[in-house]
């Protein structure tokens, strides 16, 4: 095996939110990266365990991210399980990416911690990017986002400074054993985090709140999955009810930098087009 072999990185999720940017950032360095996902080659699949070991041969590093969420019930296994197969392919360091205040994210996180990996937590409050890479990228396109966030603040994270930390974690020393819960430097509801946005876009975006069974009655009538639904409710119900409501050091922690700010996210959003109003 080649010195480049032996240093090679994994990301699993690399087409997600956070996992290209992370590949983006480590190829710009020129450090070898493996695209773990189901168009990868070899492919990755966390439904096919039969692909884990083939994607583990020739890395030394892993970053580990779960679809759809480590708050569903299978997901502690799966990442438990994969992290000791990890350890026994030789895997030194695996980076974990983990929701702040989510029960079955903690599970999962001890699962790695006892890999016998030199691990690194990173716990991510809301992504900012939820807004215009995610779900949430039509209705503010259509001028009006409803969900059952009530007056709740959250402490929005840019998903660029994320990948700043991940990218830190799997290539840099001194993370090893570390949690890093990571936050934006302001608590801001999701009816100011909408304000903002449409201040950026310069454009009448309405916010709606809403019960949750009302939310999730309009996903089903979309046509999301049972599963989604479920999921993204009980995410507004239970991550949304207040213990979140507070801002952690993570990046500061992690960079020795200030994290990025709402604000800026949505102006150099703005600025690519992606929240025109679609006519």
């Amino acid at each position: 095996m080649s010195d480049n072999e032996q240093k090679q990185i994994l990301v699993l999720g690399a087409t997600g939110k956070t996992g290209r940017r992370v590949v983006d950032r480590l190829a710009a360095r020129d450090i070898p990266v493996r695209a773990g996902s189901r168009a990868g080659a070899p492919p990755f699949d966390w439904t096919d365990r039969d692909t884990w070991s083939p994607v583990l041969r020739g890395i030394e590093s892993v970053y580990l991210t779960y679809q759809p969420d480590l708050a569903i019930p299978e997901a502690a296994d799966a990442v438990g399980s994969f992290a000791e197969l990890a350890v026994r392919t030789g895997i030194r360091r695996l980076v974990l990416l983990s929701g702040r205040g989510e029960p079955g994210a903690r599970k999962a996180e001890k699962a790695v911690q006892d890999s016998g990996a030199e691990w690194t937590v990173v716990r991510a409050s809301w992504f900012a990017q939820n807004f215009s890479e995610d779900y949430l990228v039509d209705p503010v396109r259509d001028g009006e986002v409803m969900l059952p966030a009530g007056e709740v603040p959250e402490p929005f994270v840019d998903a660029e400074d994320i990948a700043d930390v991940v990218a830190a974690a799997l290539t840099g020393d001194g993370h090893g054993g570390e949690v890093y819960e990571l936050t934006g430097p302001r608590l801001l509801t999701f009816a100011d985090a909408v304000n903002e946005i449409a201040a950026a876009a310069g454009r009448n975006i309405g916010y709606v709140p809403v019960p949750a069974e009302h939310y999730a009655a309009v996903l089903t009538e979309h046509g999301l999955p049972l599963e989604v639904v479920s999921l993204l409710t009980h995410l507004f119900t239970e991550v949304l009810d207040g213990r979140n409501a507070h801002l952690s050091d993570g990046v500061q922690r992690a960079l020795q930098r200030e994290p990025r700010d709402f604000a800026d996210y949505a102006r150099r959003t703005a600025a690519t087009g992606v929240w025109a109003k679609v006519h």
